[in-house]
């Protein structure tokens, strides 16, 4: 068993602690402050103080860090070549809707590469990291993404465009062009979990479109410590700036892409 470094401690610990007060709030779904940030895309009063938690703890053991939130935007940092990247609850309309499937995110970018990553959903306990060159975990167990290597016998995950979000034409091109030849599709709500799933052997692969570097930072380095691979839906390394991903093992990586070209 590898042991976290103090550096990821200190991510556990920020992660855990704002996890206290999303936990409290999902039990008082209906009492939650909502607000509306866009067509079908909600703000809770939870999230808000789920960043303001994760900022004033990672900021105050690293002070001099940049700082990239999904609701603050980018707060820039004295240390130039280090990142926080932060999704404070991964799968908000599930929370405001008591489906128990949420997440906190949090990545370290370090010179444009992420170094350690950090995936906790608050009511499960389910525990992931990672950092680079030692793995990846699942509470004290090593991840490795799933061995199967036909795509008819692969469990994929992806993301459904919803009301004012999204390109459904090419979400449904795409879907045609994947869903007939694997053993099923899910759509579970939270990119973050998705992608820690494929890095723990639950799904075989995921793909998604119009994330934001928040959503993803942490689950690229989930996969490819776990054995996996990674890239955006062309078959890139710009995951981060275009905000797609395709995420799998590397006998099923491939397949994916090529699936994924068939449908543009």
């Amino acid at each position: 068993m590898t042991t976290p470094s103090a550096l990821l401690k200190v991510m556990i610990d920020a992660a855990r602690k704002a996890a206290r007060g999303l936990a409290r709030d999902f039990g008082e779904v209906a009492e939650l402050q909502v607000s509306r940030k866009g067509a079908a895309d909600f703000v809770s009063a939870a999230d808000l103080k789920s960043e303001q938690t994760l900022f004033e703890e990672l900021t105050r053991v690293r002070p001099g860090y940049g700082f990239l939130g999904e609701e603050r935007g980018e707060v820039e940092g004295s240390d130039k070549t280090h990142r926080w990247i932060v999704d404070p609850l991964d799968g908000t309309t599930n929370f405001l809707h008591a489906i128990p499937h949420f997440a906190i995110n949090i990545a370290l970018e370090r010179e444009g590469r992420i170094v350690a990553a950090v995936t906790y959903n608050p009511v499960s306990h389910d525990l992931f990291w990672a950092e680079r060159g030692r793995g990846a975990y699942l509470n004290d167990r090593r991840l490795r993404t799933a061995a199967r290597t036909r795509l008819e016998e692969a469990v994929l995950a992806t993301g459904i465009p919803f009301l004012g979000h999204g390109h459904h034409a090419r979400f449904l091109k795409e879907l045609h062009q994947i869903a007939q030849r694997v053993a099923g599709v899910r759509r579970f709500g939270a990119a973050a979990l998705d992608l820690a799933w494929v890095a723990a052997g639950r799904f075989d692969g995921f793909w998604e479109r119009d994330l934001g570097a928040w959503d993803v930072a942490a689950g690229v380095l989930l996969v490819t410590e776990s054995g996996g691979m990674v890239s955006d839906a062309e078959g890139g390394q710009d995951m981060l700036t275009k905000g797609s991903i395709c995420a799998a093992n590397l006998a099923l990586h491939p397949l994916l892409i090529e699936r994924l070209q068939a449908a543009a």
